[in-house]
């Protein structure tokens, strides 16, 4: 089991659910250190700290075991809150660069 990945993306979901290293701690019940070191992969955690922290982050515990998967998700929480704050023509000028961006990576990958 990686650890140092398992802890990427613990952080990886705290970050996007808006809480520091100090108040999902505390939220979870343990040290700072602690969090720290998880999410370093410097402490190996247990299943009942790992079972807490993906309830407190509302994911399910696979997705903080699949690295790959989950950041497709992340994203899209990112992008979402981004065009929270966007009014109408904002979304649609974000929209069609997103759409400009993904029909130029297509060109340069089919190269």
């Amino acid at each position: 089991m990686d650890y140092y990945k398992i802890g990427q993306q613990i952080r990886k979901y705290r970050k996007a659910y808006g809480l520091s290293q100090e108040q999902l701690a505390e939220k979870i019940g343990i040290s700072v250190t602690h969090m720290s070191h998880i999410e370093t992969g410097n402490t190996k955690l247990s299943l009942s700290v790992f079972v807490n922290i993906a309830r407190t982050l509302e994911v399910q515990t696979d997705d903080l075991l699949q690295y790959g998967l989950s950041e497709r998700k992340i994203c899209f929480q990112e992008l979402a809150e981004v065009l929270e704050s966007c009014n109408a023509t904002q979304i649609r000028i974000i929209t069609d660069v997103a759409k400009a961006t993904k029909v130029a990576l297509q060109k340069r990958m089919d190269t």
